[in-house]
């Protein structure tokens, strides 16, 4: 009785032992996945830090070229400092978003201020730095398009079943998307 008994045992603890490795194997590849989202997702926002530096190290030499044909502007200029030392002073992915959205508004009105001194846009110095800013918004545009897309990904994971257990089973987290501040949603005023 007894080798009748272990002879019906064994092939149920060996079906259990393969389930019990297959469980595993899954939370492992569903973990793996969740840890490549994730470091997706933070590369993708080294990306924009990268170009919000550029930005944000070129900003004191648009502000003394304008500074140079527009004395009396200085609302604009101290505007635009503000929002460069609040973006230097962010902690944190959140505040760094806010601080670029108020950076980005504050460069807007830098630029439209140049539109009153013809001489100013007629400065070869003026001109290339606003087309080097130019092109590092197109990179910065460029950035936030990737970084939603690996946001979007890594969320997707975080809330599907049943990666969603494995997911708040070791802490993931939903992560924020890269949204315009109020004033970027604003349609553009043309003067002509």
């Amino acid at each position: 009785m007894n080798a009748t008994f272990f002879s019906g045992i064994i092939p149920v603890i060996i079906v259990i032992v393969i389930l019990i490795i297959l469980l595993i194997i899954y939370v492992v590849c569903v973990y793996n996945s969740l840890v490549k989202l994730r470091n997706n997702v933070e590369d993708q926002f080294s990306q924009i830090d990268v170009e919000l530096k550029r930005r944000f190290d070129l900003v004191p030499n648009l502000v003394e070229t304008v500074k140079g044909y527009t004395k009396h502007e200085s609302s604009t200029f101290k505007e635009v400092v503000e929002a460069r030392n609040t973006y230097a002073n962010a902690k944190g992915m959140g505040e760094q978003l806010k601080a670029d959205g108020e950076l980005t508004n504050a460069i807007s009105k830098l630029f439209a201020l140049a539109e009153d001194y013809p001489e100013l846009k007629a400065n070869e110095n003026f001109i290339e730095l606003q087309n080097e800013l130019a092109e590092i918004e197109q990179k910065i545009v460029y950035a936030r398009g990737f970084y939603n897309d690996s946001v979007l990904k890594l969320n997707n994971k975080i809330e599907m079943f049943p990666s969603n257990i494995i997911a708040s089973m070791f802490g993931f987290k939903k992560r924020e998307y890269f949204e315009a501040s109020g004033s970027e949603r604003e349609n553009v005023k043309v003067k002509f």
